[in-house]
């Protein structure tokens, strides 16, 4: 999600209760810590304990690995600090598709981004992509060409893709192609149906699925999830957005990743632990190990 959806952040009612710790870790592949603590507001960094405790409570669930992603230059440096100091955490550094269309992938942003994406632990640039929802027209050329500029980016540092796809798939296919895909891409908050998924899957890509996949009208993407591979799968919460049931509209977080888990394992037929296993496998091999440095 973007700073300019803040009027829209998902704070409504009390966070819900931690739902039954998985059998095995998994990862929440994508979350902002930033907006789950401090919503959209960059005078003051969100605090460090409160930080801990929900990176604690997400642990105490079976989620002790997450990867923190920017969605601007702020948050990106936020992002890539967090991981510094955090061996639970991982970051991925962009500026964010609607960003891009009002005008914030200067060249001066592109410049700290790129810069960002040398570092140790932050271990890919995204979320990028385009978006055809919330951009309008006006704003879709500056979002290609920051989205081809990310896709650069990724492939110089050697790190993934992830990528923001909203009411796209074919100009982000498109663009995906024209430039060369990195190693490892990552669909965030896969919203394509089954025939999209087959052309993602052929591509190599990975395909995030968030909490959307337990909505009662996303058969589509249940009918998606059930033919990816499991080597090509993982699991978001995109927190504090995306909530799923029984708890949709209400605020988000990595500790409810369970439900998102428990719902992919009904889909694929793949038993829970299993299916934890074959996650994390999958982040490791997208994002790098979380006990190391990148390379070490």
């Amino acid at each position: 999600m973007s700073r300019s959806a803040a009027s829209r952040a998902n704070r409504r009612g009390e966070p819900p209760p931690s739902p039954e710790p998985l059998p095995a870790p998994a990862v929440d592949s994508h979350t902002h810590l930033d907006i789950v603590l401090n919503g959209f507001r960059t005078d003051e960094p969100a605090d460090d304990d409160a930080v801990d405790a929900e990176i604690a409570a997400a642990a105490a669930v079976g989620v002790p690995r997450l990867v923190q992603v920017g969605v601007d230059v702020p948050s990106s440096r936020w992002s890539a600090e967090l991981a510094a100091r955090h061996p639970g955490v991982l970051a991925a550094v962009a500026v964010h598709p609607n960003e891009a269309g009002e005008g914030a992938a200067d060249d001066d942003a592109l410049a700290e981004i790129d810069r960002l994406a040398a570092l140790p632990r932050v271990r890919a640039v995204g979320e990028t992509g385009l978006d055809r929802f919330r951009t309008g027209p006006e704003g879709w050329a500056a979002q290609e060409a920051s989205f081809r500029a990310h896709v650069r980016i990724a492939k110089e540092h050697g790190v993934a893709l992830v990528v923001h796809d909203r009411d796209a798939h074919e100009e982000v296919l498109r663009v995906v192609d024209d430039e060369g895909a990195p190693e490892h891409v990552v669909m965030h908050c896969f919203s394509g149906d089954a025939a999209f998924a087959t052309a993602c899957v052929e591509r190599g890509f990975v395909l995030s699925f968030a909490g959307t996949l337990t909505f009662g009208n996303a058969g589509y993407l249940r009918e998606a999830a059930a033919l990816t591979p499991l080597d090509q799968l993982l699991v978001e919460t995109d927190s504090p957005f995306l909530t799923p049931v029984p708890h949709r509209g209400r605020p988000n977080a990595s500790r409810l990743v369970p439900h998102t888990v428990r719902a992919l394992a009904e889909v694929t037929g793949v038993e829970v632990a299993q299916l934890c296993d074959a996650l994390t496998r999958n982040a490791e091999r997208v994002f790098g190990t979380w006990e190391t440095g990148r390379g070490d």
